[in-house]
C-alpha cells in the first residue's frame, strides 16, 4: 500500500458515510510536499475545493497563512492541508478541522512524529518570554497530540521519508441511515421559504422554536457544538423578523463571528423579495427589507447602548462574551443567544454555568433550544471526536457530586506540573475545564501554553482527587536594564503584561525590575462557590512564593464584585485602563499585592500616581465609567491620598456644602476631597450619595443627567443632595477655615 492507496481509500470511505478522515504525512518538509502532490493528483477534488494553510503558496490552490486560519471559519472545503513544520498553532488546527466537509480530508504535514515534540518552531518562540529562552520551552503538548494521532480511529499516518504506511485510517463503518426529512410545522409564524432553507430537520426544529421571539418579554437560548448550523438558524429567524418590518440588532465578538447570520438573512430576504443582496450584508453590516425592517451589526459595547431600543437583539457566539456584558444586554425586550458549546476561540462556559442563572432570574420567558445533528458531516464523525480530545475542547470540571463536600479545610494544595497533567487525563480535563470556565476566551493555544510555556505555573486545591479551585500564574518582571529600556522606548516584551503597562503607559522604567507572579486566571468549581476556596488558594500561593518574588498581581475587566474579591485577598488597585475592551465592554483594572520591599516600593509609587491622576481621567477618558466601578476602584487602593486644600479652597468647598457656594466655580478641590473620602472612609454615606459624588464631582456629568440616573425629582433637588453629601466630608476632613464657614451657615 502506498500514499495514493491510503488517500483514495480514506476519501472513498469518508464519502460513503459522510464523515471526514485525517491523513498525516510525517517526515521532511520537501518530501512531505512531494508526497502530498502525488496524493492530491489521485483524488477527485476540484482545486477550488482545496485549501493550503501554511507559510508559502506551494500548491495550485487557495493558500491561507496559519495566522489567518480563523478567516476560514464558516467556509467548507473538501481538502484542507495544514503545514505544521514552521509554526504549529493549536487554534489553527481546530479552526481548519471545522472547515472540512463530510467526505473530505484533513491533511497534516508534520515533522517525523517521533522527533516532533523535541523540535521548536515559530509558535514555541512565542512561548519563550523573557527572561526564558527557546530552550526552556517543552514539547508536552505535541507529545500528547502525537499520542492521540495513534490512538484515534479515522487517522492515517504515512512516514514520507521511509515511504511506509503506519496506519491506513480506515474504520469500516456501517452504512448510514438516511437523514430525517424536513417538515413544515403545522402552525407557524415564519414563511415556508425559511424552513425550505434549513439544512437539517434539527435546524428546522430550532427555527420553529425561535418563532417564540415574536412575543414580547421573551428570550431564546440556542446551544450547539460547532458545525451544527446555529448561526444559520438565527440568521434565518433574523431575516424573517426583518421581512416583517422589525429592527433586528445583531452583536458578536466580531462581525466575522456573525457573518453567517447576515449571509443567511440576506439569502432569505433575496428569496422572499426577489432582489440581489449579495454585496450589502458584509459590506455595510446592515440589511434592509422592503417592509422597512433591518438587520444591523454593532460591537458588543455599542449594542448594550441600543439594546433597549431594538425590537429584537441577537447575540451570536454568546459564550465568547463576558457574563457582565451579557447581563447588560438583558435590557432588551426580546433577545436570542446563540452559543457554541465547544468553541475553537474559547468555550466560555461562564455562559452555561453563570449567565444561565441570571437569565432565569430575569423577566424573560426563556425558550431552550439545542442542535445536535452536524451539517457538514455525519454524526459520530471520528475526526470531530479526535479534535475535541486533542485540543481539550470537551474538557469539563469534575461532576458536581464528587466535589460538593469541598471546603478550604478538606482541600489539599497542589502544584500541578505539566508532567502531572500529562500523566492523568482526568486531572488535565478538570484543570483545563475550570480554566475555560474562568475566562470567556480560553482557547486551544492556552492548552499548549499550559503544558509548554516556561513562565506559567498551575496551582490548585484538590478535594478527594478532584480539582475544586485552580489558578494559572505567569512569571513577569525580573527584566535586565536593556529590556526595560527597550520597553520604555516603545518596544514590547511578550508575557510581561503588568510591567509593560507600568513601563510603557505610565512611564516607570524601573517597573520591570522586580519579579512577580500575575494571576492570569482563577476559577472555583460552580458547585462550591462562596465557600472561600478561591481565597484559600490565593493565600496558599502567597505562602509558597512570598520569598521568591516581589509581588503578586492581576489584571481583569473591572466590576465591583471582582474588585471586592481581590481587595479582600490583599490586592490593591494601581491602574485602570482608559479605553474599554472591545469584546467585554469593560475597563481593565491592574492590582498588586507586594511580597517584598521592592514590591512595596513599586506598589506605593503607582498607588500614589493613580490617585493623583484619577480625578483628571474620571472627567475625561473615564467619563462613562460606571459609578459603582469607580467607587470600588478607589476603595481598593491601599494608600492615603493627600487632602491638601488651601484655606481658600476649603472655604469654597464648605460654602457649597453649608452655604450658597457652587461646585462649578472650582471643581478641583471637590475632586481631591471626594477621592480622599472614597479611599479612606467609604460607606459613611449612602450608595446613592456616593454615586452622586462620582457622577457629578469626579466625572462632571450634567446636573440633569445625574438627576435622571439617580432618580432625583429635579436638577435642583440633585444639587441640594450634593450639598448634603458634602457636609460629612467637610466635618471629617475640613481645616479650621472650613469649619468656620460651616459654623457660620449652620
Amino acid at each position: 500500500m502506498d500514499v495514493v492507496d491510503v488517500a483514495t481509500g480514506l476519501r472513498r470511505e469518508a464519502t460513503r458515510v459522510g464523515e471526514r478522515r485525517l491523513l498525516v504525512l510525517a517526515g521532511g518538509r520537501e518530501r512531505g510536499y512531494e508526497t502530498l502532490e502525488v496524493a492530491l493528483d489521485a483524488l477527485d477534488v476540484p482545486i477550488t475545493r482545496t485549501t493550503l494553510v501554511g507559510p508559502e503558496d506551494r500548491l495550485r490552490c487557495e493558500q491561507v497563512p496559519v495566522s489567518n486560519a480563523g478567516q476560514l471559519l464558516g467556509a467548507t472545503r473538501d481538502v484542507v492541508v495544514v503545514d505544521a513544520h514552521e509554526s504549529f498553532r493549536p487554534n489553527a488546527l481546530g479552526q481548519v478541522t471545522g472547515v472540512v466537509d463530510g467526505g473530505g480530508l484533513l491533511v497534516a504535514l508534520t515533522p517525523p512524529l517521533a522527533e516532533w515534540p523535541a523540535r521548536r518552531d515559530g509558535f514555541d518562540e512565542r512561548l519563550a518570554v523573557s527572561p526564558f529562552t527557546l530552550e526552556d520551552v517543552t514539547g508536552n503538548f505535541r507529545e500528547r497530540l502525537v499520542e492521540t494521532l495513534y490512538a484515534h480511529p479515522g487517522i492515517a499516518i504515512v512516514d514520507v521519508d521511509a515511504g511506509r504506511v503506519e496506519r491506513d485510517g480506515l474504520t469500516q463503518p456501517a452504512p448510514r441511515l438516511p437523514a430525517a426529512p424536513i417538515e413544515l410545522p403545522a402552525e407557524r409564524r415564519f414563511p415556508a421559504a425559511a424552513y425550505d432553507a434549513c439544512y437539517t430537520a434539527d435546524q428546522a426544529a430550532a427555527l420553529a422554536g425561535l418563532e417564540a421571539l415574536a412575543e414580547p418579554g421573551t428570550a431564546a437560548v440556542l446551544e450547539a457544538d460547532r458545525g451544527r448550523g446555529k448561526s444559520s438558524a438565527v440568521g434565518l429567524a433574523a431575516g424573517c423578523f426583518a421581512a416583517n418590518g422589525e429592527d433586528v440588532l445583531v452583536t458578536a465578538p466580531s462581525f466575522g463571528n456573525a457573518a453567517e447570520v447576515f449571509a443567511r438573512a440576506a439569502a432569505l430576504l433575496e428569496t422572499l423579495e426577489g432582489r440581489d443582496r449579495s454585496d450589502g450584508a458584509s459590506a455595510d453590516r446592515r440589511l434592509e427589507s422592503d417592509a422597512g425592517g433591518r438587520v444591523r451589526f454593532l460591537r458588543p459595547p455599542d449594542a448594550v447602548e441600543e439594546a433597549a431600543a431594538a425590537e429584537l437583539v441577537v447575540v451570536d457566539e454568546a459564550a465568547a462574551l463576558p457574563v457582565s456584558l451579557l447581563e447588560s444586554l438583558l435590557v432588551a425586550d426580546r433577545i436570542a443567544f446563540a452559543t457554541t458549546i465547544h468553541g475553537y476561540e474559547g468555550a466560555g462556559r461562564g455562559f452555561s454555568v453563570r449567565f444561565r442563572d441570571r437569565l432565569a432570574e430575569s423577566d424573560h420567558a426563556v425558550t431552550e433550544l439545542a442542535l445536535a445533528e452536524p451539517i457538514r458531516y455525519a454524526a459520530g464523525d471520528p475526526i470531530e471526536t479526535w479534535a475535541f480530545h486533542a485540543l481539550a475542547l470537551d474538557a469539563r470540571p469534575a461532576v458536581e457530586p464528587v466535589v460538593t463536600a469541598a471546603t478550604p479545610d478538606t482541600a489539599t494544595y497542589r502544584r500541578l506540573t505539566p508532567e502531572a497533567l500529562l500523566a492523568d487525563e482526568h486531572l488535565l480535563a478538570e484543570t483545563f475545564g475550570l480554566l475555560v470556565l474562568a475566562h470567556y476566551r480560553t482557547e486551544p493555544d492556552d492548552l499548549a501554553r499550559l503544558l509548554d510555556a516556561p513562565n506559567l505555573a498551575v496551582r490548585a486545591l484538590v478535594h478527594d482527587g478532584h480539582v475544586v479551585s485552580v489558578a494559572l500564574l505567569a512569571r513577569e518582571g525580573g527584566l535586565p536594564p536593556a529590556s526595560r529600556a527597550m520597553m520604555y522606548e516603545g518596544g514590547r516584551i511578550r508575557g510581561n503584561m503588568l510591567p509593560d503597562v507600568l513601563t510603557s503607559q505610565l512611564r516607570d522604567e524601573a517597573a520591570g525590575e522586580p519579579t512577580g507572579l500575575r494571576v492570569m486566571r482563577i476559577a472555583t468549581h460552580h458547585a462550591v462557590r462562596s465557600r472561600g476556596l478561591g481565597s484559600a488558594l490565593l493565600e496558599r500561593i502567597r505562602e509558597e512564593v512570598a520569598d521568591d518574588v516581589d509581588w503578586l498581581g492581576t489584571g481583569f475587566g473591572a466590576t465591583p464584585e471582582l474588585l471586592e474579591f481581590w481587595r479582600e485577598n490583599g490586592y490593591a488597585t494601581v491602574h485602570v485602563s482608559t479605553t474599554r475592551n472591545d469584546a467585554s465592554g469593560e475597563y481593565s483594572a491592574l492590582m498588586l499585592n507586594p511580597t517584598s520591599e521592592a514590591g512595596r516600593d513599586l506598589h506605593d509609587r503607582h498607588a500614589r500616581w493613580f490617585l493623583r491622576r484619577f480625578p483628571a481621567v474620571a472627567s475625561d477618558s473615564l467619563a462613562d465609567l460606571e459609578p459603582d466601578v469607580a467607587r470600588a476602584l478607589l476603595t481598593s487602593v491601599d494608600a492615603t491620598p493627600p487632602c491638601s486644600l488651601s484655606d481658600h479652597e476649603w472655604r469654597v468647598v464648605a460654602g457649597a456644602a453649608y452655604g450658597p457656594g457652587l461646585l462649578d466655580v472650582d471643581p478641583g478641590p471637590f475632586c481631591r476631597l471626594v477621592v480622599r473620602y472614597l479611599v479612606d472612609a467609604p460607606g459613611n454615606l449612602s450608595d446613592r450619595e456616593e454615586r452622586l459624588l462620582v457622577l457629578r464631582v469626579l466625572q462632571g456629568r450634567p446636573w440633569s443627567a445625574v438627576a435622571d440616573e439617580l432618580e432625583y425629582p429635579s436638577a435642583g433637588q440633585c444639587m441640594r443632595a450634593l450639598g448634603e453629601a458634602l457636609c460629612p466630608l467637610v466635618d471629617r476632613y475640613g481645616s479650621e477655615a472650613a469649619l468656620e464657614v460651616r459654623d457660620r451657615f449652620r
